[in-house]
């Protein structure tokens, strides 16, 4: 059984810059990371396989310096790491980006010969688009059930039992047969650290497998720009409104003045 998980690399950054000319993110100088909420998605995989001997796969698509990340997973313990990159890529929205990654773990399964037992593992979201439209749309591509907001799952042969956040306070028990797509929540589990070995090997024997578009063999239409029917009018920082208010004063006169603060700006 495959289990693919799929990572993307983010700024490293609490607080981005915007070119004010193009409204694009500047990422150039900024450090980059595996999106925290795919790092949950890696770990939940790792646990799996060393529960059912599964095999983790993990993708990205994104520059040739998103390599790193895909190293980082693999001194995380997964098995494999691909790269989906190329300049047509470019610019893709979570649509064009759902098919793009749609078509590379069709083409994995297809050259293994295992196209029935498999699960994917996402991200609820990334931090940068904050959409979490990637992982229903790519089950929508695959063709496969999804579950979202995971905080627990069990396999069972050909079975998924997953526990999923419903509201507020509420716990959903879904089962599904595999193939499935979950995304899962950052409580989910605390991701691991790379063992000194793991860097190792994931530097010195460790391949990235590189895709193409024209390995893909995608439909141009449909990959980065061209496939991309979410149109960006602009990107801004929001202005910070309103100035810091220092209470003084014993407990009392700190609450009843916070209080009336608290009315004055309609809050309660």
């Amino acid at each position: 059984m495959k289990i693919f998980v799929c990572i993307k690399q983010v700024p490293g950054v609490s607080e981005v810059k915007i070119d004010p000319k193009t409204n694009t993110l500047v990422r150039e100088g900024i450090l980059s990371v595996v999106n925290p909420n795919d790092r949950n998605a890696l770990e939940l995989a790792l646990n799996l396989k060393e529960k059912h001997g599964v095999e983790v796969i993990v993708l990205s698509m994104g520059p040739p310096q998103a390599e790193e990340i895909l190293r980082e997973a693999l001194a995380m313990g997964a098995d494999k790491g691909y790269l989906l990159t190329d300049r047509a890529f470019a610019g893709a929205d979570t649509l064009a980006t759902s098919y793009t990654l749609a078509l590379a773990i069709k083409k994995i399964l297809t050259e293994s010969g295992s196209e029935e037992k498999y699960l994917v593992i996402c991200g609820a979201q990334a931090i940068d688009g904050d959409t979490g439209q990637v992982p229903p749309e790519l089950a929508e591509e695959l063709g496969i059930p999804q579950v979202a907001y995971v905080l627990n799952v069990e396999l069972n042969e050909n079975k998924l039992v997953a526990e999923r956040k419903f509201r507020a306070v509420e716990i959903v028990v879904i089962e599904t047969k595999l193939p499935a797509l979950i995304s899962v929540l950052n409580d989910i589990n605390h991701p691991r650290y790379p063992s000194m070995a793991g860097i190792l090997k994931a530097h010195d024997n460790s391949k990235i497998i590189h895709y193409d578009a024209d390995a893909l063999n995608a439909d141009k239409s449909k990959i980065g720009l061209n496939g991309s029917n979410t149109e960006v009018w602009k990107i801004f920082s929001p202005e910070r409104k309103g100035d810091r208010v220092i209470l003084k004063g014993t407990i009392e006169e700190i609450v009843l003045q916070l209080c009336q603060n608290l009315k004055k700006d309609k809050v309660f």
